[in-house]
């Protein structure tokens, strides 16, 4: 529970930066129909896997939506992932995303493209590109904790609790980090 963050109010959002609402008029099986949608940027999302200490690297930060919808707590335990909103190749996005959140200075090369999937999907159907990596401590260059708005805590999964993790119900986790600890599972120890 976060006894350090309260929503003092909520209000319609006046010209955003980084979400569109919207109404969508449509025809399925020729009926007409509206659904409400968010625009919203794509993302990219990290699997790390640091081999030193042979544990993921994920990243701990308050989600004021959470926050809104729990009340009491909203905390996530997520992989390091970031918004797709700047003119580069995605994987040279999660590059630097890992040096924002974590720390990693890990070369664009050796970032390997998993999958791509859409989140949200009954409210803003962005995709998000996930990707795993491997580093060593050789690789930390800082604290990580993401922008000064953002107060980010980095974390270590040791590989031999991740899956008791996966399912604790203790800690609040996106289906992205449950995904990429599956796939690491299965397809690389």
């Amino acid at each position: 529970m976060n006894k350090f963050t309260t929503i003092d109010k909520i209000s319609p959002l006046e010209d955003p930066s980084y979400i569109k609402p919207m109404k969508i008029d449509y025809t399925y099986k020729g009926k007409k129909k509206i659904w409400e949608a968010v625009l919203s940027h794509d993302s990219v999302s990290i699997i790390l896997y640091n081999k030193d200490r042979d544990a993921f690297i994920i990243v701990k930060q308050m989600r004021i939506p959470v926050l809104n919808s729990n009340k009491t707590n909203g905390e996530m335990y997520e992989l390091c992932a970031g918004l797709v909103d700047k003119d580069k190749p995605k994987v040279q996005i999660a590059k630097e995303e890992v040096f924002e959140e974590c720390g990693y200075d890990i070369d664009v090369n050796s970032i390997k493209k998993v999958t791509s999937f859409y989140t949200s999907v009954g409210i803003s159907g962005a995709k998000q590109t996930l990707y795993y990596a491997e580093c060593d401590d050789s690789m930390i260059v800082n604290d990580g904790g993401g922008l000064i708005e953002e107060d980010i805590e980095v974390l270590y999964i040791p590989l031999k609790d991740a899956k008791d993790f996966m399912f604790d119900k203790n800690y609040q986790k996106t289906p992205g980090l449950m995904m990429g600890f599956y796939w690491f599972f299965d397809n690389i120890k």
